[in-house]
């Protein structure tokens, strides 16, 4: 493993583990390789991929960031427990020597007396042997001890020894729940260092959620008492509140290097486009007075500002926009622009469609050209996102005609294409909107609830595409995640809920199946005689 300098502060992103727990955030397969493109391209020190046995698509994540992803060290999430291990070790192994399991137990005495049920000297063994087990897949182990700020410090400080012992390289102390004070968890970093020997030539990490909004104030804390790694993501999402923030905790670090005296590896002008991308990914809107990357981050509407910023930008900008990626201007491309231009600048954002995909990515794009006068990047990230889709595309929509005024009964008038079929029919509701998805639910025969919806607009203007995002729940506990965009939110609203209805129709088929799967593997003789019988 490449050597340290004292002063270096290691950025391990968890925005696809973490980051993707946050409700209503996940991403499929495609959307998490743009995401660790993206990643690679910021040059974080560490990508934790997921958590490689909570489902089959976690592991093939994991997997393929590993396979693909060239630069960071890609890390996987594992329980001290054996199938877990082997899991992650299998996932993250195409990473060869940048492959790292990541091992985690829960020390607190709340986690040990009503989680685990387990003693100090079991959950001590319990570490050990899940180090020294992941030790034999991986020569890079991290644990961590989940819980580690309401953990007594003796006792943490016991746990790190022996894991160290076991063979762990870096040992990671968490804020799980977001409890602690910045003064008190700098303090538990130095009782660490004070007391755990060998602790300086391993690599500490610390990993702080935000239920406070202390967790970047929090990792600062910890790096000024000798971590010298920090666990974040990307716009802070992650569990409840979310996590440290990438972006924020990044540039306190390098506009206070004079006070903190620590560095990073991170390119920052790939902090702004990458909080774009996963904000449009995942769903999850940035609010506008975020720091760094938040729309008014670098706006001055008062006199005074603005008259000081006009004289000399540093009178109220402690930082330059262009150092984080903000451009100056946006415009990019036209409905002239050519197929060539079109791909160099899909590119140049950091994305890679396959040929089908860039074909139907220029074709929304020369579509979306015609009603626009101005296109966007983020115009075009709301483009190759619907492409990226790994459901099956069940349905789609051909055409749309909706009626709305006042007096009048909001109608709509749908058009649903499925495979070489088209269905037409139409039905009224207290809106455009509901007009339109109850026809979608007519047409379908399958009758969705919807549980949460929200609209932003993409890119500014009075023709800016909106993109709507909706939760819609279709019994037996299963509620599904979509998204849809266009200049009209009534069609935007229509493709979200498409989006859902081909999840749900994708995942029950999937279900089915596997349950057919599991039957004929219990009765071999029953599946060869359906066979013999010609069906």
């Amino acid at each position: 493993m490449k050597k340290r300098q004292k002063n270096e502060v290691i950025i391990f992103d968890t925005t696809l583990r973490d980051g993707e727990q946050c409700p209503g955030a996940s991403m499929g397969l495609s959307e998490k390789m743009e995401v660790a493109r993206q990643l690679a391209r910021l040059k974080v020190d560490v990508i934790e991929a997921g958590f490689p046995i909570a489902s089959p698509g976690d592991f093939e994540a994991v997997r393929a960031v590993a396979e693909h992803i060239r630069g960071p060290r890609i890390a996987g999430l594992a329980r001290c427990l054996k199938g877990d291990i082997e899991r992650c070790a299998e996932a993250v192994a195409p990473a060869g020597e940048r492959g790292r399991i990541h091992v985690f137990l829960a020390t607190s005495e709340i986690h040990r007396r009503y989680k685990l049920k387990k003693a100090k000297r079991e959950i001590i063994r319990q570490a050990v042997e899940g180090v020294k087990y992941a030790r034999r897949f991986c020569d890079d182990v991290q644990f961590s001890p989940e819980d580690a700020s309401r953990t007594e410090p003796d006792f943490l400080a016991e746990v790190v020894r022996a894991v160290i012992d076991a063979g762990a390289g870096t040992v990671n102390i968490p804020d799980t729940v977001g409890y602690a004070i910045p003064s008190e968890f700098g303090d538990l970093i130095a009782y660490l260092f004070e007391n755990v020997p060998g602790l300086e030539d391993v690599v500490v990490h610390v990993h702080c959620h935000n239920d406070l909004g202390l967790a970047v104030a929090n990792s600062l804390a910890a790096v000024q008492n000798g971590a010298r790694g920090i666990e974040c993501t990307i716009n802070g999402l992650g569990e409840r509140a979310g996590n440290c923030s990438l972006e924020e905790v990044v540039m306190a670090i390098r506009t206070r290097k004079d006070f903190l005296r620590v560095r990073t590896g991170v390119d920052t002008r790939w902090l702004y486009p990458a909080s774009r991308l996963v904000s449009r990914l995942t769903g999850m809107t940035v609010q506008r007075n975020k720091a760094i990357v938040g729309a008014n981050a670098f706006a001055h509407e008062a006199g005074i500002h603005q008259d000081g910023i006009l004289k000399e930008r540093s009178t109220y900008e402690i930082m330059r926009p262009e150092d984080v990626g903000i451009p100056g201007t946006e415009l990019v491309l036209g409905k002239h622009s050519g197929r060539h231009a079109f791909r160099n600048h899909l590119n140049r954002m950091g994305f890679k469609l396959s040929p089908a995909e860039m074909e139907k990515a220029y074709e929304a794009f020369i579509a979306l050209a015609d009603k626009k006068k101005t296109v966007y990047d983020d115009d075009i990230i709301a483009i190759v996102q619907e492409q990226m889709a790994e459901v099956p595309q069940v349905y789609v929509l051909s055409y749309l005609h909706v009626s709305s005024g006042t007096g009048t009964v909001p109608t709509a008038t749908v058009r649903l294409r499925k495979g070489r079929k088209e269905f037409q029919d139409a039905a009224c509701g207290d809106g455009p909107v509901d007009a339109a998805l109850k026809t979608i639910d007519r047409i379908s025969g399958v009758s969705g609830k919807l549980m949460d919806y929200s609209l932003q607009a993409v890119t500014q203007g009075k023709d800016a595409v909106g993109e709507v995002n909706m939760q819609v729940s279709y019994g037996g506990g299963q509620v599904v995640s979509g998204k849809g965009s266009s200049t009209d939110i009534v069609e935007a609203s229509a493709k979200a809920y498409l989006n859902c209805l081909n999840r749900h129709l994708f995942m029950k088929d999937h279900a089915s199946k596997k349950s057919k799967a599991v039957r004929d593997r219990r009765s071999p003789g029953r599946k060869s005689t359906r066979r013999a019988g010609g069906r």
